[in-house]
């Protein structure tokens, strides 16, 4: 716990105010990571082989967007900075240890941007939700990595819908926004690449399932080019009994 509120101490100077009320979400997902990393290695590995795969045979390599980049444990980080001229990593929070593992690595090409992408401001607002069209204006892009975010933007977004009040944001918010970015990413006039978890399974150590459900709120995503089973919380992590298994796709 020391560590923890430490970690948060060093991210809270290096973030802007906005999104400051996220950085504790990012720390415990890395408290998470480091203590299930030997659970989550066949999914980090998964994610990093799919975006390898996506930007194969790229005729040009200038510029690649991740959204969602997160801890960068399943971003390939270290091929995308050989590989591009510039990388840009997009999340609402980059906290300290990624900053300074990214300057220890001498990645000199890699720029960190903190940017809410779910939509809901504009929603709220009453605008056009276009969530990437952001990346209209990045030039020369030519790779953009949707990074195990979609879900989470539909947690996020299904948090701050339930403290409104009634009647002030749409029925459909959630699979409204999950679509927005679905959408905005096919319409990208680049290479692409689509992690996301899609569903989740509450499971007993005798490999019985006692609870399934969607994490895209009714929204098809597309045809996944692999799949795989993601242990988020594996026993031990939330229970002595049960773990929680998502079901992860990679499409591009």
């Amino acid at each position: 716990m020391i560590f923890e509120a430490l970690h948060y101490l060093a991210t809270l100077p290096v973030t802007g105010k906005a999104n400051r009320r996220f950085i504790r979400y990012s720390i415990n997902l890395w408290s998470r990571a480091r203590r299930c990393s030997l659970a989550w290695a066949e999914h980090v590995e998964n994610s990093r082989t799919a975006i390898l795969s996506a930007m194969d045979g790229l005729r040009e390599t200038r510029t690649v967007v991740v959204l969602g980049s997160g801890l960068l444990c399943d971003v390939p980080i270290k091929e995308l900075s050989k590989s591009f001229d510039t990388v840009v990593l997009v999340d609402l929070v980059h906290i300290a240890s990624v900053r300074l593992w990214l300057k220890t690595k001498g990645y000199r090409n890699v720029r960190l941007i903190e940017r809410d992408l779910s939509g809901y401001d504009d929603l709220a607002a009453g605008k056009e939700v276009e969530p990437l069209r952001f990346l209209r204006s990045v030039p020369y892009l030519d790779f953009a990595v949707s990074a195990n975010l979609l879900s989470q933007i539909g947690r996020g977004v299904k948090r701050r819908y339930e403290a409104e009040e009634p009647g002030r944001m749409p029925d459909d918010t959630v699979a409204r926004l999950i679509d927005a970015h679905l959408s905005d990413l096919a319409a990208l006039p680049c290479r692409t690449c689509l992690l996301t978890d899609i569903s989740y399974a509450v499971v007993d150590r005798c490999g019985k399932t006692h609870e399934e459900n969607d994490l895209l709120n009714g929204v098809l995503p597309p045809a996944a080019n692999a799949s795989w089973s993601w242990p988020v919380a594996p026993i031990g992590e939330e229970s002595a009994d049960y773990q929680i298994v998502h079901k992860v796709i990679a499409a591009y």
